[in-house]
């Protein structure tokens, strides 16, 4: 994770350490020693809060916010989650689109933060790789990429949306739009797609986690290149 958050350019404050996790500190990390302190395993412990005595704690500044715009401009294929408020949920999604080669994530003000504790540690550190954006108004933002050919994806398990394995958005860039497990999408967002999927069930399974139901639509709407996901 520390290696991740270096690599994401975040800026480091303090990183606690044991004589191992110093060794591999200084494996990757340049000019580590005015901001490292090499501690006991009792404090490192204390400090997680789970009784771990971690080799490697780090406290980096938060990234400043991203503009969504620009981000949204650029991706090719993004996800944008309405109303997931569970922090685990947001850290699988993250893994997921990461692993899938998916570039943007996109937020509403209620869903959890991706770099809250849990979600980063549950995103394998992959919310600090995959860029992502808070968006004030998820419906006008869908209107805009709508109207300049982007395939915005409502994800539903309505029985009258496309079944997933039926669409094929060719070369468009892709949103994925997914919602709480509580009340799904709403009527709004809904309408501000231009296609609504469901994933097809066996019979007496209405639908899936949200973070299973992401793995498994990015993996069918990813985009592959010779060499893999791209």
């Amino acid at each position: 994770m520390t290696q991740r958050a270096m690599e994401a350019g975040c800026e480091p404050v303090t990183i606690l350490v044991g004589e191992k996790g110093a060794r591999r500190l200084a494996g990757f990390a340049r000019g580590y020693e005015p901001y490292t302190y090499l501690t006991s395993e009792d404090l490192r412990r204390r400090v997680t809060g789970v009784g771990v005595p971690l080799e490697v704690i780090a406290l980096f500044r938060r990234p400043e916010p991203r503009d969504p715009a620009p981000l949204a401009r650029a991706c090719a294929r993004g996800v944008l989650v309405d109303n997931v408020d569970n922090p685990v949920n947001v850290g699988s999604i993250v893994r997921n689109a990461a692993a899938m080669g998916w570039d943007a994530i996109f937020l509403d003000p209620r869903s959890a933060d991706p770099l809250a504790r849990r979600a980063l540690r549950v995103s394998m550190g992959n919310a600090l790789r995959v860029p992502h954006a808070r968006v004030e108004d998820p419906r006008a933002m869908l209107e805009r990429l709508s109207g300049r050919g982007v395939r915005t994806v409502a994800c539903t398990p309505a029985p009258d949306a496309t079944p997933l394995g039926a669409l094929d958005p060719g070369d468009a860039p892709v949103v994925a739009v997914f919602g709480s497990e509580r009340d799904g999408l709403g009527a709004d967002l809904l309408a501000a797609c231009t296609d609504r999927v469901r994933i097809e069930m066996a019979p007496g399974v209405d639908s899936l986690n949200v973070a299973a139901a992401s793995a498994v639509v990015c993996y069918a709407l990813r985009r592959w290149s010779a060499d893999g996901v791209k």
